[in-house]
């Protein structure tokens, strides 16, 4: 009784704060085609959506942040304000039916079709252009332990996602301690409806948080340190394997009660089972590189493939050696293909400064900047339980001493 209890946390005013301001940003929903950007108040949508789903008679038990933005709130710090999506959770009576999942796709699309600018003939638009017209990803899921529906929202200007996730059940909702945070939002959206609804310092809800990987403290302590810890790495879809990397290029380190041979070796054993073929493996990494690693950064891309790269090929014991060799093969041509764009993007601007006379200090390639990868001629990773390894490393080819990050005039 007493764990239930050290799981939830009252938010102080800072956090109530940070989370107020989040929830009043405008965001702006970019529609594919000639369909337009809707811009609309993050607070105001979810009210709308929350509104529709009780018109539809499903039961809304609570609202809640999730995440990356939840772990943002909780811990201001530069480590948590690089989070991807802004994670709703709408936590519903039943989603048992194929009537109810519906309900719940057509709440959100008609908060979109509220939200279109004025100009716009919302009676042309049916739920079926909606969302061939906003939706980004649309998932249900349906088990013995596991009952929900995502319905996802993009932004435009490398804005973050908007992801709303409607639970009926859901056996894991996180991966690491440090993503573990839930922010129930119905005492703020209450809030809002106050006249003037302001949060000051001296009069703000009470909001409280709940941290699903147990002990609040904990968890907070393993994100305020940087440290990696969760429980039960199988049960999570491919053993929390690309996140765990991603957090040792982030400077993570795994906590200290933490065995972690151990643990790399339950989320290898699981992503190989989730994921057992070559195509399927390539599949799930281009997925989480296009949702957690920018195309232009290249050298943090470089850093997860070779964390990646360690961690698979000295914990994984659960496969054939050439099994392991296809996987290793397939992370090693992620590698190369980084390598050759740097390369590319180099002698691009040795090109032009051949021809122009120009000293070129930044390129940019559309509307993305060009990486500082000057460090990386050197660059190894050593793992935080081995002194060696034998992870490929970055070896730029001779005439990239260094990477050109402004355009200057002489």
């Amino acid at each position: 009784m007493e764990g239930e209890k050290n799981r939830f946390s009252v938010l102080c005013f800072e956090q109530v704060n940070r989370l107020d301001s989040m929830m009043r940003q405008e965001v702006n929903i970019v529609g594919r085609g000639n369909f337009p950007q809707i811009r609309v108040q993050l607070m105001d949508f979810v009210k709308k959506v929350r509104e529709n789903l009780m018109s539809s008679h499903v039961l809304v038990k609570d609202i809640r942040l999730n995440g990356g933005a939840a772990s943002y709130v909780v811990h201001d710090a530069p480590h948590t304000d690089n989070y991807n999506d802004i994670d709703l959770i709408f936590n519903v009576h039943s989603l048992a039916t194929h009537v109810e999942l519906q309900k719940v796709k057509i709440a959100v699309l008609e908060a979109l079709r509220t939200f279109l600018p004025d100009d716009v003939n919302r009676r042309r638009l049916s739920d079926c252009s909606l969302k061939e017209g906003y939706v980004q990803k649309l998932v249900k899921v349906s088990t013995e332990t596991d009952r929900w529906s995502l319905v996802s929202l993009a932004q435009t200007d490398g804005g973050r996602n908007i992801e709303i996730k409607f639970v009926d059940s859901m056996k894991r909702s996180y991966e690491f301690s440090v993503d573990s945070f839930q922010i129930v939002l119905d005492s703020l959206l209450a809030f809002s409806e106050v006249q003037p609804p302001t949060v000051t310092e001296h009069f703000y809800p009470t909001v409280v948080a709940e941290s699903m990987f147990g002990d609040f403290q904990e968890a907070y302590k393993h994100l305020e340190e940087k440290l990696i810890s969760t429980k039960f790495p199988e049960e999570i879809r491919g053993g929390g394997l690309l996140k765990y990397c991603h957090l040792l290029v982030e400077k993570y380190e795994p906590a200290t009660d933490i065995d972690q041979q151990s643990l790399e070796r339950y989320m290898c054993s699981r992503f190989f089972i989730d994921f057992p073929d070559v195509d399927q493996q390539a599949v799930k990494l281009e997925s989480y590189l296009f949702n957690h690693l920018k195309s232009e950064d290249l050298l943090a891309r470089y850093e997860f493939f070779t964390v990646l790269h360690w961690v698979i090929d000295s914990s994984t014991i659960c496969l054939m050696k050439h099994e392991r060799r296809q996987t290793l093969s397939l992370i090693e041509q992620y590698m190369a293909s980084i390598q050759l764009e740097y390369d590319g993007r180099f002698l691009a601007c040795q090109i032009l400064q051949a021809e122009t006379g120009l000293i070129v200090d930044q390129v940019f390639y559309g509307p993305f900047q060009m990486p500082d990868l000057k460090n990386a001629v050197t660059y190894t990773f050593t793992s935080p339980s081995t002194s060696s390894s034998s992870t490929p490393c970055l070896s730029p080819s001779p005439n990239v001493m260094y990477a050109c990050t402004n355009l200057a005039y002489s």
